[in-house]
């Protein structure tokens, strides 16, 4: 971070990254904490259809805006090559469109759900994400999520957090329960 002084006005850039459950989770909590607060927030989320429960009740809030994604939505792993390059031309283009759209439209908090494992498994291109944060408006706030963030990111970021897994159900076969894991 540069040795800017920090205001009010200063958007800072979050990660929340690591192999625990709870990523997405803490980024929509806090876009729910700034929305309650009046703050302006605009979501989009990679690698994800539209039918999360958390955008259920985000959706309720007139201080919220959650870009629609694919309605359906593959692992990386499940996708051909020439799945691959179209989807990271897709997702290229709809990092460009929110971008733009939070910067036009005033927004004050940016959650990019899933973009860093969007990155990991080639189907964006870091520099075009390191380029906007390096232009971004500057009281735009950012949310990052997903594995393993690149050293470029961590050292733009303002908070780095990682969660952890020590125990999942996944382990023991217990599949995805509606409410808690989708």
């Amino acid at each position: 971070m540069s040795e800017q002084s920090l205001t009010k006005d200063t958007g800072l850039i979050h990660i929340y990254c690591g192999d625990g459950k709870g990523k997405t989770t803490t980024g929509m909590g806090l876009c729910a904490r700034a929305a309650g607060y009046g703050l302006r927030v605009l979501i989009y989320q990679f690698m994800k259809d539209n039918s999360t429960s958390e955008r259920k009740v985000l959706n309720l809030s007139d201080h919220i805006t959650i870009v629609d994604g694919l309605p359906q939505e593959r692992f990386s792993f499940q996708m051909t090559p020439d799945e691959k390059t179209e989807r990271k031309s897709y997702y290229e283009n709809q990092l460009r469109a929110v971008a733009k759209k939070a910067a036009d439209e005033n927004y004050d908090l940016l959650f990019l759900d899933e973009i860093i494992y969007t990155i990991r498994a080639g189907l964006l291109d870091e520099a075009l994400l390191l380029q906007f944060l390096e232009n971004k408006p500057e009281h735009l706030e950012v949310i990052l999520t997903g594995q393993g963030p690149s050293e470029a990111l961590i050292e733009k970021a303002d908070y780095v957090s990682e969660i952890r897994k020590i125990r999942h159900p996944f382990d023991q076969g217990i599949r995805a329960r509606g409410g808690i894991e989708s």
